[in-house]
């Protein structure tokens, strides 16, 4: 299935409007402190022990490094718990450093 998707220009924007949204990082702990773009940390082998935690009543931004393992997240969220309301960031925090916020130490 393919995702819904936010660019990185997109979530700055949200950011900067101060939209009511979500943002879950599913990195690991030593990328979060690599770089990190204020989202809350999940790691993705995680996701399913803090489903609790991620909202339901409004839009989710799921971003990794590249999109790819938040893509995977957001496949698993949907089928096993019902989520409708996952948005990818398109390029994950890379793709945020270029587009964005070249300042972010990239990995």
């Amino acid at each position: 299935m393919l995702n819904k998707e936010v660019t990185p220009i997109e979530l700055k924007k949200m950011m900067d409007t101060h939209e009511d949204f979500q943002l879950i990082d599913v990195r690991e702990e030593h990328e979060f402190e690599t770089c990190q773009i204020g989202g809350k940390l999940i790691p993705m082998g995680t996701v399913a022990q803090h489903v609790d935690e991620i909202a339901k009543d409004k839009k989710v931004i799921v971003h990794c490094r590249s999109g790819k393992r938040s893509a995977t997240v957001i496949d698993m969220l949907e089928q096993n718990f019902g989520y409708t309301n996952l948005y990818n960031l398109k390029g994950g925090i890379l793709a945020y450093a270029d587009d964005v916020d070249p300042k972010l130490t990239k990995y």
